[in-house]
C-alpha cells in the first residue's frame, strides 16, 4: 500500500487539484486545532464516510463546528437508512483510518456531498495520515469531485 500522503498528492494531481499538506501538532479540541492552523472552526471540514443499506458509501463534507443532519442527507440521497460505519468498514471503504479520511485518493471514488456552508472557503481537512492537515479551496474540491452541494448540516448541539 503506498504512503497515504503520496496517495493523496497523486490523486489531487490527477484531478488538477491544488492542495497543500501541512504537518500539525495534535489538538484536543476543534477550537485548538483551528487555532493551531490559523483558521476558524468552521474552516476545518470533517469528511464523514456514510454507509448506505446496500453496502455502498458516500462522503459527507461537514464544517467542524456543525454536525451532519441525517434527515436532510437521507432526503437528498433518497434513502431511508444511512449510518456511520464501524472504523474497520470505513477503512475498508476508503483505505484511510478514521480521523484521516478524505475523498482525495480514496480506494473507491464514492459520491461526495458537501454542506453548502463550505462554498467559497479555503478549508482544512484530513490528509490521509494522522498528524497532517490538507488545505484546499472548497470550490475546487467540489468541482474536481462533482460533489452535490446542499444544506446537510445542523448545529452540533442538536440531536
Amino acid at each position: 500500500m503506498p504512503d497515504p500522503l503520496d496517495r493523496v498528492r497523486s490523486a489531487a494531481a490527477a484531478r488538477g487539484l491544488d492542495i497543500e499538506i501541512r504537518e500539525r501538532p495534535a489538538a484536543s479540541s476543534l477550537a485548538e486545532a483551528a487555532s493551531l492552523l490559523g483558521l476558524q472552526p468552521e474552516d476545518i471540514v470533517k469528511t464523514l464516510v456514510v454507509k448506505r443499506s446496500d453496502d455502498s458509501y458516500l462522503f459527507a463534507l461537514i464544517p467542524g463546528d456543525l454536525a451532519i443532519s441525517w434527515p436532510k442527507l437521507r432526503a437528498l440521497v433518497g434513502v431511508n437508512k444511512l449510518r456511520l460505519p464501524e472504523p474497520e468498514l470505513a477503512l475498508a471503504a476508503t483505505g484511510y483510518e478514521r480521523g484521516t479520511i478524505v475523498p482525495i485518493g480514496s480506494s473507491t471514488d464514492w459520491p461526495v456531498y458537501a454542506d453548502e456552508s463550505i462554498v467559497g472557503r479555503r478549508i482544512a481537512m484530513g490528509a490521509g495520515a494522522h498528524g497532517y492537515s490538507l488545505f484546499v479551496d472548497a470550490d475546487d474540491l467540489i468541482a474536481a469531485y462533482g460533489a452535490t452541494v446542499a444544506d446537510i448540516s445542523q448545529p452540533a448541539s442538536a440531536r
